[in-house]
């Protein structure tokens, strides 16, 4: 639509055959006289405040007959008014677009601009504590699915003049509100608008799932098992990124963040470890990732181990007394399929009966498969571990996809043994080397090697030590701390 037109039947009649009045119940247009002139206000059932509107109602209905200005526009938004967030659309179809996004619409027979008035309530649940990422100090607060709420308890977290937050709208039918957050200061530019640019081309009528739709178009990479962008649902997690010089990817109705660019390193640490002291948060990193690695590592090596021959007396204890009625291999993949029937049927059950569930499925039936002779002791005891390892990681999507090379590496290593183990570890070791984030290699810093960034990884160093930002955002302002004079 070129032309907005003047008259406010023929504005009426426009949205009406857009939006479907009559047909579609939630679609409420009240027509009303203001200074002598018709007018109409146009909002969706339930997207907007009664208190606000009845407030609104009032004022414009109490301006007198020839009350308005020549400059009706500017006398309506400074004098009528003035409490509420107004801004105005010249072109009819951008109002719409507004009014689908929930503000209110205010039309006025002869005048072009259409007033939009925002006194949008969402419903939204109460703030809670993420339940992937608890921590035993600090803050309880997580994300809710109002992109708006989540950049306000960030920028309750940033208080700096340069923070941004760029909104952009995705889907020709959805028109999901997006949010670019950076500060403006520390980001690198050229990510900044590689990521717009990105988001810019996307050409889809919605984005059902949010922000892992999102995900999908931004890294190009949907066959990569590894996750390429990092979510969080810690709003002190988002912030220190930030100041990292890393980019945050707000998108409505979806509780959690998208962070930019993100290493391997990203996935295996966690807030808890800044709610400790030094050593004890790099005690509870390196423990947190010798079970990652243990879970990637520990069925096909034990594998290996028991079907080599002439096995050294000391490593004896290691083997099955008993095989079971079914081979070994076999065991370990029906107990992983297994493992992983129970951990989706877990997600599907209500809470009452979760943990009933779980002990019946991984007590009662482990033991009974023992005591029958389907499965020896010994795969059970290691698949526990192993899900413990799996559980222990920070990062969902990780976890997933240390999983599916377990799967890798334990084929290759019961069809080849120790070849296989090694071509498998190999293929992998590959796989996270040829992967970026953004231009970011994934293995930095060990990829390029980068030694001070490289301690900084491995152990958690106290916040005072850390001067500057890590390398690899390209930030422009490198210094997180000033010199001490």
């Amino acid at each position: 639509m070129n032309e907005t037109p003047k008259k406010l039947e023929e504005k009426l009649e426009i949205i009406k055959k857009r939006l479907g009045f009559g047909v579609t119940f939630d679609l409420i247009i009240r027509e009303l006289n203001i200074a002598g002139r018709q007018a109409a206000l146009v909002f969706f059932d339930g997207f907007i405040k009664d208190i606000e509107t009845v407030e609104i109602m009032k004022r414009l209905l109490n301006i007198p007959r020839g009350g308005l200005a020549l400059n009706v526009t500017e006398h309506i938004i400074k004098d009528f008014l003035p409490y509420f967030e107004v801004e105005t659309k010249d072109n009819l179809d951008e109002a719409i677009d507004e009014l689908l996004s929930g503000p209110m619409l205010l039309l006025i027979d002869g005048i072009i601009p259409i007033f939009v008035i925002d006194v949008r309530e969402y419903p939204v649940r109460s703030v809670e504590e993420p339940d992937l990422e608890r921590v035993t100090r600090g803050s309880r607060e997580g994300f809710v699915e109002t992109a708006i709420f989540n950049m306000v308890m960030v920028r309750r977290r940033v208080r700096d003049v340069n923070l941004r937050f760029e909104a952009m709208k995705v889907g020709k039918r959805s028109k999901t509100d997006v949010f670019l957050g950076y500060i403006d200061d520390i980001a690198d530019p050229h990510l900044v608008k590689e990521v717009k640019k990105r988001i810019s081309t996307i050409n889809r009528d919605a984005l059902v799932m949010g922000g892992k739709n999102l995900t999908e178009y931004l890294v190009e990479k949907s066959f990569n098992p590894l996750p390429l962008t990092r979510y969080t649902e810690r709003p002190d997690v988002v912030a220190a990124h930030l100041y990292e010089g890393h980019l945050a990817i707000f998108v409505d109705t979806t509780p959690f963040v998208l962070l930019i660019p993100v290493t391997a390193w990203h996935f295996t640490q966690h807030a808890e470890e800044y709610f400790q002291n030094p050593p004890v948060g790099t005690y509870l990193r390196w423990v947190r990732t010798f079970g990652i690695f243990l879970s990637l590592f520990l069925i096909p090596l034990w594998f290996a181990i028991v079907h080599t021959e002439n096995l050294p007396q000391w490593l004896e204890f290691i083997g099955p007394k008993e095989v079971g009625k079914v081979p070994l291999w076999v065991q370990f993949l029906l107990l992983e399929i297994g493992l992983d029937m129970i951990r989706m049927a877990l997600i599907h059950t209500p809470n009452a009966l979760a943990t009933s569930l779980g002990i019946v499925g991984a007590i009662l039936l482990g033991d009974l498969a023992v005591n029958v002779g389907i499965f020896a002791p010994e795969p059970i005891l290691y698949i526990a571990v192993v899900a413990i390892g799996t559980f222990g990681t920070p990062s969902l999507e990780f976890a997933h996809a240390i999983r599916i090379f377990r799967y890798l590496i334990f084929f290759g290593t019961v069809i080849f043994g120790w070849i296989g183990l090694g071509v498998t570890t190999l293929i992998v070791v590959l796989i996270f080397g040829l992967t970026n984030s953004f231009g970011v290699p994934y293995l930095w810093p060990l990829i390029p090697f980068d030694f001070p960034a490289l301690l900084r990884i491995i152990f958690r160093y106290p916040i005072p030590s850390i001067s500057v930002r890590p390398r690899m955002t390209d930030p422009k302002d490198q210094r997180a701390q000033k010199k001490k004079q």
